[in-house]
């Protein structure tokens, strides 16, 4: 497939929680399943930055740099020729541009809303706070860590590796038929976490389903560096 997206993902901010799988059902794109870690199925609410990014080789202005926050979970597929694609599934993305959310749900049939957004990044030589903000009905959601500034490898097999190390995505586009598309990336390197602090509302921002997530633990939390990413015209399966 011929390249849809440029950019650079940075400073990926992602809490990571056990969720029941019956919950995901709604949203399970055909001809995917669960995709789990050590029998744990999860959730992630992932955080980041997109840089210098250009659709179909061209820079769209005031759509260079921007935030995007989405809830997302793990799938994946069995393709005859490849063997199993681990992938992603959105249940919602958020961006503070209205002509991303057309471009994505119209293409893609994501789930992309539009919000007033912020970011923080503070940085020092031994510390780094990031955190990620957003207006949902007049209430502010806000997430974010606070780590060690010296990152390290990915280590194999790991929980961090298979956190971020899904190269397919998904959307469903109607009963029998999924939206598919590949993201690459080489393999990201992880801040050691020290602290973390959430304050979003699950149940406000996706739904009634989700509102237990507004007071659980996440089972882990990361903090990637990130880097440049190729997105690839998706295709139907």
């Amino acid at each position: 497939m011929s390249v849809f997206l440029t950019a650079a993902w940075r400073r990926l901010v992602l809490f990571n929680y056990k969720i029941d799988p019956a919950l995901l059902s709604p949203y399970l794109p055909a001809h995917t399943e669960l995709d789990f870690w050590n029998d744990t199925c999860y959730v992630s609410l992932v955080g980041f930055m997109f840089r210098d990014t250009r659709v179909l080789g061209l820079k769209i202005p005031f759509h260079v740099h921007f935030e995007e926050v989405n809830l997302r979970f793990y799938v994946r597929r069995h393709d005859p020729q490849l063997g199993w694609k681990r992938g992603v599934v959105f249940i919602r993305e958020i961006v503070p541009r209205p002509a991303i959310v057309w471009v994505a749900n119209t293409l893609y049939r994501e789930r992309y809303v539009a919000r007033r957004m912020a970011h923080r990044w503070a940085e020092g030589p031994d510390r780094l706070e990031v955190d990620y903000r957003w207006t949902e009905q007049g209430r502010d959601q806000v997430f974010g860590v606070t780590a060690a500034n010296q990152p390290e490898n990915l280590v194999p097999g790991s929980e961090a590796e298979f956190i971020t190390e899904h190269y397919w995505g998904y959307a469903q586009w109607d009963a029998r038929r999924s939206m598919e598309y590949q993201v690459e990336h080489p393999s990201w390197q992880v801040y050691p976490v020290r602290s973390h602090h959430c304050s979003v509302d699950f149940g406000q921002v996706y739904g009634p389903e989700y509102g237990f997530l507004t007071d659980a633990e996440p089972l882990s939390v990361f903090l990637a560096e990130g880097s440049e990413i190729v997105v690839r015209k998706g295709g139907l399966i």
